[in-house]
């Protein structure tokens, strides 16, 4: 378990391959000995900091080989080995995939395909952000990259010539429940990743002498990510396990443990501590602490701005007085306005071309800073048609975890939902459209995450109608026309639908009879109206009435698609309504 001891009693002038030799004889060099090459030879960082900013960084893609991550940090000092016994219990960090629950674990892995697009992010921060010494590991195993967005992560890699960037992937050959398509032929996986543009090295990934080779050559490529591409055998050095296809996620008999522990024991030969060599300390400080916008929004009200024009905007006017702010675009800057941030900041803009994949990670259990804009919702896209309404997106980031979900309505509230994402800790998404809309609220009004806005009301009102987005607008038409024929209703923009503002909701339904219309862009399941649903589950006077897009839409105008699918002003005059003489039925 100490191979930098082993390192360390080596002969003086050893070099690079002799202290590879001097590894030879312990005990890690079978299928470990990348790791301990790595974490005690390749690495540089501070053992009693995991996450000092200079220290190289790890991405262990293969989540399910944790157990020797947390071994590797073990013996770097960082888990006690008492702790290593607890493995997967409950009430330990140790779970059986690595969650940043760990100081020494950045992101989340297990959802095989994810860390090494985690780690181009973080190498493409390096190299142009931070313009740092450190350097980013990332451990692959052959049966992801049956994923696309490993190859997306690839492709990537290459165009931006992340040159401190090395993926080492596992070639064992064997998946979860089989073999994987392409067995042990390296050379195959070579090619590949030649084509991608990257340096690839061909090893033995049992050889200690050709990883130390492989890392070394690595760290003196330029303009170019190396792969190290290891041929290796699944429980290399345990008899009746090895190279075997029917231990995925097993642990080893008792008996067969202590023989394979006794083995390994026979063959140690001190018991000094590893020590890895210290970073180079040349990264930046980094604070988000005093995130602002420059000045109020400059809007007018009846201004017309769509939603997605007005968030490109905010974001370019956020990257003047925050230097740490970075847009990554997939490839539709024209349509989303990102090249507005763009023009502006060519240097913090990052384009990751058609790889949604890519761009996306499992930011909500990786405990991440992240925010996401989704443009072109709902029917309202119009003509496109409906490979291009998203129609989900709220049920799918209503269910994350922790994920603060914003649907504003107009350029102000807009501009003030990218300030507060940029504050905001953890996951956020800002959902924005793409018709143009008034602008209903002034620039000096002022917006909160759960607070929703109560943008028309009265002592007469009969109803309560929930909107957001193009819908808060067509509730307000639907509200002026009522009020013609002397129906008064009160009209309320969530603004976040995550999390949501309950006290407003219920309050509102109280004041105006139980009643309560919501209309959304969105399909009925997940969306807005169900989490007001949820909201008032224990008011049993609430009668929540639905509106929302069902079934596949299809291209058409804007306007006659909001009404074709249920959602326009004089289907909101139409449930109002209905719920009015039901009442009075």
């Amino acid at each position: 378990m100490r191979a930098r001891a082993a390192l360390r009693d080596a002969p003086a002038a050893c070099g690079p391959l002799a202290e590879a030799r001097a590894l030879r004889s312990h005990p890690r060099r079978a299928a470990a000995a990348r790791w301990w090459i790595l974490f005690f030879h390749t690495m540089r960082y501070k053992p009693a900091e995991p996450a000092h900013l200079d220290n190289d960084r790890f991405v262990l893609s293969k989540g399910h080989a944790a157990p020797l991550l947390y071994a590797a940090w073990a013996e770097a000092g960082a888990v006690g080995e008492a702790e290593l016994l607890r493995l997967r219990q409950a009430h330990c960090a140790l779970e059986g995939h690595p969650t940043p629950r760990l100081p020494f674990v950045d992101v989340a892995t297990g959802s095989l395909g994810q860390g090494l697009g985690a780690a181009c992010g973080m190498a493409y921060a390096g190299k142009y952000l931070d313009r740092a010494s450190y350097r980013v590991f990332c451990l692959l195993g052959d049966g992801e990259t049956a994923e696309g967005s490993v190859w997306e992560a690839l492709a990537f890699a290459s165009h931006y010539r992340l040159d401190n960037l090395v993926a080492v992937l596992d070639v064992n050959r064997w998946g979860q429940s089989g073999a994987t398509a392409l067995g042990h032929r390296t050379d195959a996986y070579a090619r590949r990743l030649e084509a991608f543009g990257w340096n690839t090295c061909l090893v033995d990934g049992h050889d200690v002498e050709a990883l130390c080779r492989a890392f070394r050559r690595a760290s003196q490529v330029q303009d170019k990510p190396t792969a190290v591409v290891a041929k290796t055998f699944k429980g290399r050095g345990v008899p009746s396990v090895e190279d075997a296809g029917s231990w995925h996620g097993k642990a080893l008999p008792r008996e067969a443990a202590e023989a394979a522990i006794a083995r390994l024991e026979s063959q140690m030969q001190t018991q000094g501590p590893c020590s890895p060599r210290p970073p180079v300390e040349d990264s930046p400080p980094v604070s988000i602490a005093d995130i602002r916008m420059p000045s109020p929004p400059a809007y007018r009200v009846g201004d017309q701005m769509s939603t997605r024009k007005a968030c490109g905007l905010a974001l370019a006017k956020l990257g003047r007085a925050n230097d740490r702010v970075v847009v990554l675009d997939g490839d539709t800057q024209n349509s989303t306005f990102s090249d507005l941030f763009k023009q502006e900041h060519p240097e913090r803009f990052v384009e990751c071309f058609v790889a949604e994949q890519n761009m996306i990670r499992m930011a909500a259990i990786s405990q991440a800073n992240i925010n996401l804009v989704g443009s072109h919702c709902g029917v309202s896209v119009g003509e496109d048609g409906p490979s291009q309404m998203a129609l989900e997106d709220l049920a799918m980031f209503r269910s994350v975890p922790g994920c603060t979900v914003f649907y504003p309505s107009d350029a102000v509230s807009t501009e003030h939902a990218v300030h507060l994402a940029a504050k905001a800790k953890g996951m956020c998404f800002i959902r924005t459209s793409r018709p143009d809309t008034a602008v209903i609220y002034a620039a000096q009004e002022r917006f909160e995450i759960g607070q929703a806005k109560v943008v028309r009301h009265s002592a007469d009102d009969k109803v309560t109608v929930v909107g957001a987005g193009v819908t808060l607008h067509e509730a307000l038409a639907a509200a002026e026309e009522l009020s013609q024929e002397g129906v008064s209703v009160r009209v309320i923009d969530l603004f976040t639908v995550k999390p949501l503002d309950a006290a407003t909701i219920i309050s509102s339904a109280g004041a105006t009879g139980g009643r309560v219309v919501t209309v959304e862009d969105h399909y009925r399941e997940g969306g807005l109206g169900e989490a007001v649903c949820a909201a008032v589950a224990r008011e049993p006077a609430v009668r929540v009435h639905l509106l929302a897009v069902s079934g596949v839409p299809r291209s058409g105008r804007p306007r006659e698609l909001l009404d074709a699918f249920g959602i326009s002003a004089g289907h909101i005059v139409a449930a109002v309504k209905s719920a009015l003489m039901q009442e009075n039925n």
